[in-house]
């Protein structure tokens, strides 16, 4: 008797998403800015999602959130724990069950002590006593009391991010996308933010890492999903990449022109 296989916690299917735009008064024209991007990952699993600028990384977040603008069409199917979800109903998972831990440090109130944002991120996940679960947050992520007091431009990138995760862990939620959470870091700091991520998986939870940069991601990954222009053109394991042996032109590319790689440029991809 063949055994069905376990349905992932994410499944994106032929995700599609385009733009409603109007030029010159009432002159209208669609811009299509995914064209089929195709993702699974389930719990305990670390899933990178490479790809250029530009590819639709982020914008795949977003849909998976719920948080596109009203002038985006969206078509394809996004399950979560095998259920197909609309864009409202992603929405209203958003911050419990799927959370976002966001890039930019603009995601933080600047005027506003970190303390208290984290327990506002509390007080919305809808926990106990907000107080004591955002100082217990904090400490938990090595940040001392006088982090608390401190503004946002007061902490190094590091702090932050570790304040954005506390931040995005709040509601419990399953499944966590982080959104190109390295540029800017000093390598000391990369590897924590991305061991981090890899704990995070590891309790249990299903992680999508977005990110530009592949070697960073092979180094947490279970599987790395390769897109372009919008697309899904390729998905492979840490391991192929290491015996190099790839068979998408656009992934070899990708891969050898890393500067450990020699920066070596291949044709047709």
């Amino acid at each position: 008797m063949t055994t069905a296989p376990a349905t992932p916690l994410l499944d994106i299917r032929s995700l599609a998403v385009s733009f409603t735009q109007y030029e010159r008064g009432l002159r209208r024209r669609t811009v299509t800015a995914l064209s089929g991007m195709d993702l699974t990952t389930d719990r305990g699993e670390l899933v990178a999602l490479v790809g250029a600028s530009g590819a639709g990384k982020s914008l795949l977040a977003h849909a998976v959130l719920g948080m596109l603008p009203p002038n985006a069409a969206e078509s394809g199917t996004v399950r979560f724990d095998g259920v197909v979800l609309d864009p409202p109903a992603r929405r209203d998972r958003a911050g419990h069950d799927i959370a976002l831990l966001p890039q930019s440090v603009t995601f933080l109130d600047p005027v506003t002590p970190v303390g208290r944002q984290v327990r506002r991120s509390a007080e919305l996940a809808g926990r106990t006593s907000p107080d004591v679960v955002a100082r217990a947050a904090l400490d938990g992520r090595g940040l001392g009391p006088e982090v608390h007091r401190q503004y946002p431009h007061q902490l190094s990138g590091g702090q932050v991010r570790r304040v954005l995760t506390a931040m995005a862990l709040m509601g419990d939620p399953a499944l966590v996308i982080a959104d190109e959470p390295t540029p800017g870091l000093p390598p000391e700091a990369v590897r924590a933010a991305l061991a981090d991520l890899r704990r995070i998986a590891d309790q249990d939870r299903a992680v999508v890492l977005i990110t530009h940069d592949l070697a960073a991601a092979l180094e947490v990954a279970d599987r790395v999903v390769i897109c372009r222009h919008g697309r899904t053109v390729d998905e492979a394991r840490p391991a192929d990449f290491r015996a190099d042996d790839l068979t998408h032109p656009y992934t070899r590319a990708l891969w050898h022109a890393l500067p450990g790689n020699g920066f070596r440029l291949l044709e047709n991809a």
